[in-house]
């Protein structure tokens, strides 16, 4: 039986809302005391603008708007470049101990030991982890410990007097958050271009490289899904020029075990601890953009950091590392997002990290094999995929106006998320796609089928791709104009 058009389920939670209506209406209605609170701290007005329901009808709500989202607890997701990858629920568990969320961030470090001593075994793992010196997991987003690594660098150049470095390089394939993190720390941004393979061009560097040069902000294997093979001498360029490197964390899904930045000549790295280390990741939040640094930038890493003294653990401040950058968070960081990486990190040990980058490459060397043999375009044919691969829509755009858009809406018609859609810019019609280690082979295959069925259907009846989402709760939206003219604000 259809529902009526005036469902409950299509309604605003302001549209449950009834004069007088409290989701405490079983319980005896009582004036509060204000006692002594004073005057100013005191409501003027009322708050009629907040719908009033009952507590059932915001569970129903709130229950059926879950039920329409997209999840990675339900279906593939494979988001290049964002690693949606399957979080253990222990690490939730263990983080949501009594013991974890009772904790006030004030209090004394001597009733803190149990989970101090928890940060302290995190900063040593990543250390370990990546090859740097130092670790602080202070910043609260992996946007926030970027900005951190482009001040430590900028803090480094200032204490030597070297105040001519204004630039700092990025490749065209990077993130957009790298230069946007530069300009904010008063940097200007120079791009260079990367050749037809993926990597970094050597001749573009040597020529861009100077004494203005204060680093290079670089990802790892890149956005491209490819390692840069000539990582070393990239670094020397930079390093011989004065200039420092930054490396992005958000591929290190790629090379946990195998291989670490700072063995490659990086000074400086955000982790995005909210994406490989297992937290739920999306939604704006909540994150950790945990930074490492080499021997060079230890004295102005972020404040407060975990030392351990005679098997006693305390907060570093900035009274014993005054060079350093500052606060980052009004403590010590994201308590909840560290203690689940800290726990996902004791279960997987050395050998359980490696086996993550093993399988994320495997995952991703199979799946793109399997879609270029179905007739789809990689835009890299000559490399082996790192932990994702790109395929470019190009020619079914020419040849059927079939583009990267309309296969991201049609494969929700298969239980399938989009992969990253036309990013990297400078790849036409780009479709960026990591199924992560945590994917069984079975669904693998299933995206795959999905995939051909939408190539098919693009040669034989391009409305459908149009038309496409057909299943879901909403139809394609104007992406333009809901971009530009966005209007989420609820008026009675």
């Amino acid at each position: 039986m259809s529902k009526p058009s005036n469902s409950m389920n299509d309604k605003l939670i302001f549209e449950h809302s009834r004069q007088n209506r409290r989701a405490y209406s079983q319980a005896p209605f009582e004036e509060i005391d204000l006692g002594e609170l004073p005057i100013r701290f005191r409501r003027k007005s009322s708050l009629k603008h907040l719908p009033a329901t009952s507590e059932m009808q915001v569970v129903r709500h709130y229950t059926r708007l879950s039920q329409k989202n997209f999840s990675i607890d339900t279906e593939f997701y494979p988001l290049g470049s964002c690693t949606m990858k399957y979080n253990p629920r222990a690490c939730n568990s263990l983080a949501m101990l009594p013991q974890m969320l009772a904790r006030h961030p004030y209090a004394p470090e001597q009733f803190s030991q149990g989970f101090l001593s928890c940060m302290y075994e995190l900063q040593q793992m990543l250390h370990s982890v990546t090859g740097m010196h130092g670790v602080s997991l202070t910043p609260m987003a992996g946007a926030q410990g970027e900005f951190a690594g482009v001040a430590m660098i900028q803090a480094y150049h200032r204490a030597n007097n070297d105040t001519a470095r204004t630039e700092i390089i990025v490749p065209d394939a990077a993130h957009g958050t790298n230069p946007a993190t530069a300009i904010m720390c008063g940097y200007k941004v120079k791009e260079i271009r990367t050749n037809r393979n993926g990597d970094v061009d050597i001749e573009a560097l040597k020529a861009a490289v100077g004494p203005q040069t204060a680093g290079i902000m670089l990802t790892n294997p890149s956005t491209l899904g490819v390692f840069e093979k000539k990582i070393k001498e990239i670094a020397d360029i930079v390093h011989q020029v004065g200039g420092l490197l930054y490396y992005d964390g958000a591929n290190l899904n790629a090379i946990l075990g195998k291989v670490r930045p700072g063995d490659m000549g990086f000074d400086v790295i955000h982790l995005n601890l909210h994406k490989t280390f297992s937290t739920p990741h999306g939604g704006g939040g909540p994150g950790s953009g945990a930074v490492g640094v080499s021997k060079r930038l230890l004295p102005y890493m972020p404040v407060p950091t975990v030392i351990q003294e005679e098997g006693v653990y305390r907060l570093e401040t900035d009274a014993q590392r005054p060079n350093s950058i500052g606060h980052l968070s009004a403590f010590a960081g994201n308590a909840g997002v560290l203690i689940r990486a800290y726990v996902y990190m004791r279960m997987l040990g050395r050998e359980g990290m490696v086996r993550v980058s093993e399988f994320a490459a495997l995952n991703a060397n199979y799946l793109m094999t399997r879609l270029a043999d179905a007739g789809f375009d990689l835009a890299f044919p000559e490399r082996r995929a790192s932990h994702e691969f790109i395929v470019t829509l190009k020619r079914q755009a020419k040849e059927h106006n079939a583009t990267a858009m309309d296969f991201a809406k049609r494969l929700l018609d298969f239980g399938y998320h989009a992969p990253t859609t036309y990013f990297p810019l400078l790849i036409p019609e780009c479709l960026l796609i990591e199924p992560t280690e945590t994917e069984a082979k079975e669904d693998i295959d299933g995206f795959v089928e999905a995939m051909i069925a939408i190539l098919k259907e693009a040669e034989t009846d391009i409305d459908k791709l149009k038309g496409a989402p057909w299943t879901q709760a909403n139809r394609r939206f104007d992406e333009v104009k809901a971009a530009r003219q966005l209007d989420i604000k609820w008026v009675e």
